[in-house]
């Protein structure tokens, strides 16, 4: 191998220099340039984005994908350029568990027909987190992690040069000084003048010539004093403009964090529409407890009981139903309901209406009335006041 001697020396004195010169200024034995306060505050504005950053990435990838070892799967194939296999949502398996049951339970029994209602429902759900996921990754994380990847690290690398060029600057500062003490010394020392009557007179001689190299020495050392001042400012002036750039980071994310807010609102309304159409769906069946039930409390005298007793059976008629003299009670509707037969009662969410029980009736029910209209309403959309 072909190495440069020289350059490596070079580079070794230079690093041995800088070592130097921070040890000292740790122990108080050098002085330090100091930024100026503007300065100061940019690279800690940088240092407090960075940070939270940081923890905002993190804390949402967590919130995307919770499991784990499904984080460093996704990170492997990133690492390696190549696609991730799509994976299937927990809600997604859920709803297919809930159809295969239902498949082996019979879709035509109440619970196996219930099944299917919320196992499509959930499919649904797991569909609407995907595309919530996809899009927050895009719009939200991938501008987080561009900024840590990216601008941060050319942000740090700019600043530790910086660093290394503030330590040779102070280094020649220090240099210089010494210089300049060790050249007045000589300089004291040749005004003196010649002692004719000491047995060594070429003492003079070498302090005339010590004061000249000195001299030489200063001259050296405050060219590169100059050199490295120059070199110092152009680098602070550099990453100055880096830091200045937060600014359009904040801006930035900003944007990112109200499509992540939209992404979010439109995932919750989609799933609270998607559990708003199940739950009126499921209160289409209001027999269905009382099927099971009675399905499976029946006994061979249940025929001739139900024979005596044919008012359980039938069905309730609605015109025939009168308000009892006490126990009715108003309600708010919650959500809007479309009845499914002329026995139930259309409602509009925010709406009063004055509900009742009747004998016999199924406990998920109640019996509504609003001006002339009466039927049968669901309990689950109603919020019961005292």
């Amino acid at each position: 191998m072909d190495f440069n001697v020289k350059k490596l020396a070079s580079g070794a004195g230079l690093f041995f220099t800088r070592a130097v010169q921070y040890t000292e200024e740790k122990l108080g034995q050098a002085e330090r340039t100091e930024l100026d306060a503007h300065f100061e505050n940019l690279m800690s504005r940088a240092d407090c984005t960075k940070h939270w950053t940081e923890k905002i990435y993190k804390q949402t990838e967590y919130l995307l994908q919770p499991n784990p070892s499904a984080r460093i799967e996704e990170f492997l194939y990133e690492k390696l350029d190549m696609k991730a296999p799509s994976r299937v949502t927990n809600a997604e398996l859920l709803g297919q568990y809930m159809e295969d049951a239902a498949k082996e339970f019979g879709p035509a029994t109440p619970y196996g027909s219930t099944l299917m209602k919320v196992g499509d429902c959930e499919r649904r759900l797991g569909a609407v987190e995907r595309e919530f996921i996809h899009t927050s990754a895009i719009s939200f994380l991938t501008p987080l992690r561009n900024f840590l990847e990216g601008d941060w690290r050319t942000i740090s690398r700019e600043r530790r040069l910086l660093e290394n060029l503030r330590l040779d600057l102070d280094a020649c500062k220090a240099r210089v000084k010494k210089a300049k003490a060790v050249e007045a010394k000589a300089a004291c020392d040749a005004a003196v003048g010649p002692d004719f009557q000491e047995t060594r007179p070429r003492n003079y001689v070498l302090s005339a010539s010590a004061s000249a190299l000195w001299t030489e020495e200063v001259e050296k050392a405050e060219q590169d004093l100059r050199l490295a001042q120059s070199e110092f400012d152009r680098q602070a002036e550099v990453t100055r403009l880096l830091l200045e750039g937060i600014s359009s980071t904040h801006v930035n994310h900003l944007r990112c964090l109200h499509e992540f807010v939209e992404a979010q609102a439109a995932y919750y309304k989609q799933g609270h529409l998607h559990m708003l159409e199940l739950q009126k769906e499921l209160g289409r069946l209001p027999n269905a407890f009382a099927l099971n039930s009675s399905h499976s409390a029946a006994t061979p005298g249940s025929a001739s009981e139900a024979i005596d007793s044919p008012g359980e059976t039938e069905t309730l008629k609605i015109e025939e139903v009168q308000a009892p003299a006490t126990g009715t009670r108003k309600a708010k509707v919650l959500y809007d309901y479309d009845a499914a037969d002329s026995s139930e009662l259309s409602l509009l969410a925010d709406e009063l209406i004055t509900v009742y029980t009747v004998l016999g009736m199924d406990s998920d029910w109640l019996i509504g009335e609003k001006g002339n209209q009466k039927g049968k309403v669901p309990v689950t959309y109603l919020e019961l006041l005292s």
